[in-house]
């Protein structure tokens, strides 16, 4: 999926900071708008049939007999719930915390990326962290649900380029930024600024795991999810990168 990156309307220009793409509102705007669909338009069953329909559970897949009956659309939520568990969330903070992310993270790799590459890659997140806690917790009966997986891969994507040597983190508002070429992953690993930022991340992913939660979510936090994600957006960058990589 390598191609030149150009475009010349952008060349030379800055925009606010804080602008957000219209990609990252958009998805912003639907998940806080399905969370308030959940929360104030659907009583109790209907959220219940609803998590049944589109959120993601393990054993729904390795014992799909359990279910025939109970969910209405039968043998393809197994296929799509690989996807739509990303648009529900346990609650308020939980949207909310990846409403934070998503804008900080999102929007950086939408800027390089364009809407339909960067939509591709957040869903081939969403669907490797689901596919990680399938293998982790294949009989699990606890529905999946939540942006992070897909959000974790955009957090490795951004990883690629924003540190480096005049990418957005040192150019902010210039959109010549996002056209720096990404170094090899090899090359990454001994930028000291990288090695830090994927201490933390892995690091906070594992206190996730090893408490539950740690008490900054609604239910325990799906740290398995959030690492097939994030590695599968480490690895893949390279396939959805428009921008030429730069040579060894």
């Amino acid at each position: 999926m390598n191609a030149p990156f150009s475009n010349p309307n952008m060349r030379g220009t800055r925009q606010p900071v804080f602008n957000l793409p219209p990609v990252v509102t958009a998805l912003i705007a639907l998940m806080l708008a399905i969370q308030a669909g959940q929360e104030w338009l659907l009583g109790a069953d209907a959220r219940i049939q609803a998590l049944l329909n589109f959120a993601f559970i393990p054993l729904r897949e390795t014992h799909p007999d359990i279910f025939v009956g109970v969910v209405q659309f039968g043998e393809g939520a197994r296929v799509w719930t690989f996807l739509t568990y990303a648009l529900l969330h346990a609650g308020w903070l939980h949207v909310g915390l990846n409403v934070i992310w998503l804008a900080a993270f999102g929007s950086p790799v939408a800027r390089r990326f364009g809407t339909p590459r960067f939509l591709a890659f957040a869903a081939v997140g969403a669907v490797a962290g689901a596919a990680l806690h399938l293998a982790i917790f294949p009989t699990s009966e606890v529905p999946l649900v939540g942006a992070s997986a897909g959000i974790s891969a955009l957090m490795a994507g951004a990883a690629r380029f924003v540190f480096q040597s005049g990418g957005p983190m040192w150019s902010l508002g210039t959109f010549d930024a996002y056209r720096q070429p990404a170094a090899p992953l090899a090359a990454l690993v001994r930028d000291s600024r990288v090695v830090l930022f994927l201490a933390v991340w892995f690091g906070t992913n594992i206190i996730f795991g090893i408490t539950g939660g740690a008490g900054v979510a609604d239910g325990a936090v799906a740290w398995d999810a959030h690492i097939g994600g994030f590695i599968v957006g480490l690895l893949f960058f390279p396939l959805f990168d428009p921008v030429p990589a730069r040579r060894r």
